[in-house]
């Protein structure tokens, strides 16, 4: 996977997402403002429960528009063996059972998880506990992460 590309289908996937919560937020905006919703009695908490839906779409709509701000003024670095890892590496660590995966170090959208053909490759941010085993880190070195009792390993086999 190329970043550039990498950063274009970032980008139109949150672009779509802004929009679907947009269109959302403004139907569930209307729901909470229509006519049916004033309350019947003190208990009819119809309409309270819409604006509440509304306003978190609405704020989820904010976050989103945020990173996509966040993306579009990114600047892609190149990386090679001996580059410490940070913002825009892209990332292949290999697990103690030899399976690969690709990490996209990005500022916002941890969690995506992006396709090019058979590649998979997924958005992780420097606040999530693999982002921050990676900073700083170079190829060739092992990375452990902490899950409860759980401890594994990964080795950084390229970076880009």
């Amino acid at each position: 996977m190329h970043k550039e590309d990498l950063l274009n289908q970032i980008i139109t996937t949150l672009t779509a997402d802004l929009n679907t919560l947009t269109t959302a937020a403004k139907t569930a905006h209307a729901a909470a403002t229509h006519t049916e919703c004033l309350p019947d009695n003190k208990y009819d908490t119809t309409g309270l429960e819409a604006s509440y839906i509304a306003q978190g779409q609405a704020n989820r709509a904010q976050d989103i528009k945020q990173s996509l701000e966040r993306y579009r003024k990114l600047v892609i670095r190149t990386f090679d063996d001996e580059s410490p890892i940070r913002l825009t590496a892209l990332v292949t660590i290999e697990a103690d059972d030899g399976s690969c995966r690709q990490l996209f170090l990005g500022p916002d959208a941890g969690g995506l998880k992006l396709t090019d053909g058979d590649a998979e490759c997924i958005v992780i941010t420097s606040l999530s506990p693999l982002g921050r085993a990676l900073l700083g880190k170079v190829c060739g070195d092992e990375i452990h992460i902490s899950r409860g009792a759980t401890r594994k390993s990964f080795i950084i086999v390229a970076v880009v």
